[in-house]
């Protein structure tokens, strides 16, 4: 998903006005350099500079029309901070402040920018407006934290992006031994405008039987599988597989969803005789996150943390099963395959599961580094996101 900025480099009368047109100038030449799509203010005014309300109120009009999705705030000197403010109040998106580091005063104590200052005003005139916002360290624009920053704010720009458009494709309801995964529709939507996309169980197993009937890319989709996977079930059951994943698709396209979330047993056994594992997992790696037993916060999750990599990196959806026997903070994070193949450290396997007799799981053992681990869950009222980094060493998918 592109990520769009407003670049709105701002100044205060006092302070050098040149000095402050070099760093806006500087500081748009560093963003093109990372290769930031970014829009200017170059045609507000002759210094595209924000530090007039009239010229602020064209600048609001061309982000809007723009769709900018975050907000830049570089301080070229000190700053107009309630220009600033009213800017980031009216355009509601995630906001960034930054501004150069300064040189020393010269020999008689004057001073080009106190740039510092400006971000401390400014900060404090958000909080005064609600405005929340990330502060990127006072620095160069050489410095590695500038870079680092940006492209950090970047990640939570597509993060809010994402889940301000949420709508998940519920495929049955949750099945009912799980009362831990359900979840609050009418609440999702008043709080978050999260929106969920009901279907029954029978509309996706017709959608199922059509695509395998009608569809040619069920027959892709088991090349696909044969050429990625070490299949260890019958064509029959391979066939199931892959037109599940084909009607999965289909079924998100045509109620506008960008996750889903199934009841993936035991009614679909009945129906279709496969665990949907396989299938979702065909999905996940296709960037369309699709999560087990109906778990709608999972299904946020999944989103929520593709959109803060920024880069293509698929999520895996995983129970945190048992503590380790011998290892302090050791965990074995384990589930029947719904996970992307990229995720695998070896081919995986189209196999039955251990705790069902029905096939469609897969198995492998993951890529071995960092991984975060994230939750988004609420209850009572209440929502939260639990976020931290561990490093798998070695485990089965």
């Amino acid at each position: 998903m592109g990520i769009k900025l407003g670049y709105a480099p701002t100044r205060r009368s006092i302070f050098s006005a040149p000095d402050a047109v070099k760093y806006r100038n500087l500081t748009a030449d560093k963003l093109r350099e990372m290769g930031v799509d970014f829009v200017d203010i170059d045609d507000i005014n002759d210094e595209g500079l924000l530090y007039d309300e009239n010229d602020r109120l064209k600048i609001v009009e061309k982000f809007r029309r723009e769709k900018v999705d975050g907000l830049l705030l570089a301080h070229c000197n000190f700053g107009t901070e309630y220009e600033c403010a009213r800017l980031a109040k009216d355009l509601n998106v995630p906001v960034l402040l930054w501004g150069p580091l300064d040189e020393r005063p010269d020999e008689n104590g004057r001073r080009l920018r106190d740039t510092q200052c400006g971000l401390f005003a400014t900060g404090k005139v958000l909080r005064r407006f609600r405005v929340p916002f990330t502060y990127l360290t006072n620095c160069r624009l050489s410095d590695p934290v500038f870079e680092r920053g940006v492209r950090d704010f970047l990640a939570v720009c597509n993060v809010v992006k994402t889940f301000r458009n949420i709508r998940i494709l519920q495929m049955g309801p949750r099945p009912y031994d799980f009362w831990s995964t359900m979840c609050n529709e009418g609440e999702l939507l008043e709080k978050f405008n999260i929106q969920l996309a009901p279907i029954p169980l029978p509309e996706l197993t017709a959608a199922v039987k059509h695509a395998i009937a009608e569809d040619p890319r069920v027959g892709e989709t088991m090349d696909y599988c044969r050429k990625n996977m070490t299949i260890n079930v019958t064509d029959e059951q391979l066939t199931n597989v892959a037109g599940l994943a084909v009607a999965m698709e289909d079924l998100i396209a045509k109620y506008h969803c960008n996750a889903g979330a199934i009841q993936c047993w035991n009614a679909l056994q009945d129906e279709l005789g496969i665990m949907p594992c396989a299938a979702n997992s065909i999905l996940n790696e296709k960037g369309i996150p699709i999560v087990c037993e109906t778990d709608i916060h999972g299904a946020v999750t999944a989103l929520m943390v593709e959109a803060a990599a920024n880069d293509g990196t698929r999520s895996f959806f995983a129970d945190w099963t048992i503590r380790h026997p011998d290892i302090p903070n050791g965990e074995l994070l384990q589930h029947c395959g719904p996970w992307p193949i990229s995720v695998a450290k070896e081919k995986p396997c189209i196999t039955y599961p251990l705790a069902f007799d029905y096939p469609g799981a897969i198995t492998a053992e993951a890529k071995h580094g960092n991984v975060t681990l994230a939750r988004f869950d609420g209850d009572n009222g209440e929502y939260s996101l639990l976020s931290r980094t561990s490093t798998i060493r070695s485990k089965r998918m």
